[in-house]
C-alpha cells in the first residue's frame, strides 16, 4: 500500500495531514448503506473474494476521485424491491455528501448513483402444507 494515492489536506508548522482515497470510499459506502431502502452495494469480484475470506469490504461498490480540496463519488447500489428509486437515490446523494464533507472537510462536487439491481426479500416462511382428506 506504499503507492496508495493520498491527498494533502493541510500543511501546518506541525506537518501535513493526508487522507487516503480508501478512507473517503469507506465513508461513502457506510453513508450509502445507512439509507433505508438500500439492499446493498454492488461490487466486483475483488469485493466478493474479500467477503468470502471473512473481511467486510466497506468500500465495495464505491469509486472516488479525490483532489486537494474536492471529491467526486460514484456509487453502485442495489435497492430493495418496492421502494421509489429516485427518492432513495436522492437520499443517498445527500447522506454521502454530508458525511464526506463533515468528516474530511473536502467539498463534494458530485455523487453519481448507479442502480445495479433490485434486492428481493428472502422468504423464510415455508409454503402451507397441502392436507389430504
Amino acid at each position: 500500500m506504499a503507492n496508495e494515492k493520498e491527498i494533502v489536506k493541510k500543511d501546518s508548522s506541525l506537518g501535513a495531514i493526508r487522507i487516503a482515497d480508501e478512507v473517503v470510499s469507506i465513508i461513502a459506502g457506510l453513508a450509502a448503506t445507512e439509507v433505508d431502502g438500500i439492499a446493498g452495494m454492488s461490487g466486483g469480484i475483488a469485493g466478493g473474494i474479500a467477503e468470502m475470506l471473512g473481511r467486510k469490504n466497506f468500500a465495495k461498490g464505491v469509486k472516488v476521485e479525490v483532489g486537494e480540496k474536492e471529491a467526486a463519488v460514484d456509487l453502485f447500489i442495489i435497492v430493495k424491491y418496492g421502494v421509489r428509486i429516485p427518492d432513495i437515490a436522492l437520499a443517498v446523494q445527500e447522506n454521502v455528501k454530508q458525511a464526506i464533507e463533515t468528516m474530511t472537510g473536502l467539498s463534494v462536487v458530485e455523487v453519481n448513483v448507479h442502480v445495479q439491481g433490485v434486492g428481493f426479500p428472502e422468504e423464510n416462511a415455508k409454503p402451507d402444507e397441502v392436507r389430504v382428506r
